[in-house]
């Protein structure tokens, strides 16, 4: 037994169709290259009328007492921490004979570790000269702090020494003393204690002297580290290339300006629910899409692909209408003059075969104003449809627009075309257009998609479209068709094989 596509069950809807979502964001490329393009100029225009100020730069090599090969940089940091002090930078400004405050000072400077021991300071001014003064006023009071520091710690760290000699010294004083008194004193237990009082001697002799060279050698190593921090780069000015900034600044202005445009895009065509491909435009409108148009392009090279797409358009509604005596309607969405065109088209192909009146229903009348061509086609606005001869054809052109009168589309037409610009409508006024159209029992024959994506490859065909789309259709009575039978000349092969008994239950 053959499963029927009504009966296959139905693929679980997305809640996030990222297909569907790039194409969105890329017909709106136009939202977000012009996002792009305005970051471009806003960061090439920002280095034009917002130059950078006036800046010195100097580097200062910093010698520690700790450094140690694997250092990971944290001593650097340190410095560069200190360098914004007030204590440095009120120095500094102190040297300068500046009555700037430190704290406002501190924002016009700045401080980098190249390396474990390598200090870049840069410094803004009014003038190149004033940058250089301020730059060499800093380093200064930089090193001049650093140097101070190193001193401080020797000095701490020798009296700390010399501290502890000298407590061992009064000791010791103590010690030749009970040995002097002892030696006057005979026998066994005294022979003793001397030999105590005397190793007791000898070791705090030793822990003096030790204390002593510990001290001496504290001192030593800080001509070293004051002699190694100077300056090794005297500051100079950093010249600054207005070109390269522009081109710097237009690039990071491009990148955010693109991530900008792409997100708006993206959050807009999410929260607009818009469908764009045919499959999704098919399945909220309940009809299949029959024929596709691009929009007309001013290009030279794209005006005979657009021409060659009209003609076949145009052939494929003419024989659809052929086999039909019923009135037919255009119905728009979102692009009113290309239906008009279609419509006008479409009359002067079976204006041939026989006497065509286009009834204009647009809201702007867009036909019906046009000068008449000669041999075109009759258009009569929708109030003069009634006065149209019953054996004339008539093709009716209307709207399916928010604010739309859908009791007044049944005298357009008893079955339409619906001619929707990709993109357009959201889902849920499609789902409206749609059940209106049920509920006026006006079937729709198929959809014409205006400016499809190109790269498009969904199928906009429907196999369930008896339950859909052929809504209206199957309502109609054997008096509309001749027949006890609901009709069945567009239905899917596979629903023009049930048995009547079938169709009739259903």
């Amino acid at each position: 037994m053959t499963t029927s596509p009504a009966q296959e069950p139905t693929a679980p809807t997305p809640l996030l169709d990222l297909q569907s979502l790039v194409v969105a964001v890329r017909r709106r490329r136009r939202l977000w290259s012009a996002v792009a393009l305005l970051g471009l100029l806003a960061g090439a225009a920002l280095a034009v009328l917002l130059p950078p100020p006036p800046t010195a730069t100097a580097k200062v090599l910093v010698a520690h007492q700790e450094d140690q090969p694997n250092d990971p940089g944290t001593l650097i940091r340190t410095d560069v921490a200190l360098l914004h002090t007030t204590r440095i930078a009120g120095a500094a400004l102190r040297s300068l004979g500046s009555s700037e405050e430190p704290e406002d000072f501190m924002r016009d400077y700045e401080g980098a570790g190249l390396t474990n021991n390598v200090l870049q300071i840069t410094v803004t001014g009014a003038t190149d000269a004033e940058a250089v003064a301020r730059t060499r006023a800093l380093a200064d009071a930089f090193v001049v702090d650093h140097v101070r520091r190193i001193r401080e710690v020797s000095n701490a760290e020798a009296k700390a020494f010399l501290d502890q000699r000298d407590r061992l010294r009064k000791d010791l004083a103590q010690v030749n003393k009970a040995i002097g008194e002892g030696t006057a004193t005979n026998g066994t237990k005294a022979s003793a204690d001397m030999e105590s009082l005397f190793a007791r001697r000898a070791e705090l002799s030793s822990q003096i002297a030790d204390f002593a060279q510990r001290a001496a050698s504290a001192g030593i190593g800080t001509p070293r580290l004051v002699a190694g921090t100077q300056i090794v780069d005297a500051p100079r000015v950093v010249r600054h290339s207005l070109p390269r900034t522009a081109a710097t600044n237009a690039a990071v202005g491009l990148a955010l300006g693109l991530a900008l445009g792409l997100a708006v895009a993206s959050v807009g065509a999410v929260v607009a629910d818009r469908p764009v491909l045919r499959r999704d435009v098919a399945a909220h409108l309940g009809a299949s899409v029959i024929a596709e148009l691009p929009r007309s392009a001013p290009r030279l090279w794209g005006r005979r692909r657009d021409r060659e797409a009209r003609e076949r358009l145009t052939s494929s509604l003419a024989r659809t209408l052929r086999r039909t005596t019923e009135p037919v309607s255009l119905l728009e969405l979102g692009c009113a003059g290309a239906t008009g065109t279609i419509a006008l088209d479409l009359a002067g192909a079976l204006g041939a075969e026989g006497p065509v009146v286009v009834v204009d229903a647009l809201p702007r009348r867009r036909l019906a104003d046009r000068r008449a061509e000669q041999g075109g086609p009759t258009v009569v606005r929708d109030e003069g449809a009634p006065a149209v001869p019953g054996q004339e054809l008539r093709i009716g052109v209307g709207t399916v627009a928010p604010g739309t009168a859908w009791t007044d589309l049944q005298h357009l037409g008893a079955q339409t075309v619906l001619v929707v610009r990709a993109g357009h409508g959201s889902a849920a006024w499609l789902h409206t257009v749609a059940r209106q159209l049920a509920d006026q029992h006006i079937p729709v024959i198929g959809v014409v998609l205006i400016d499809p994506d190109p790269r498009d490859r969904t199928d906009g065909t429907l196999w369930d479209g008896l339950d859909t789309a052929l809504r209206g259709r199957r309502d109609r009575t054997a008096g509309q068709n001749g027949t006890g039978r609901h009709r069945t000349e567009r239905l899917p092969m596979w629903a023009a094989r049930v048995p009547d008994s079938d169709q009739e239950a259903r």
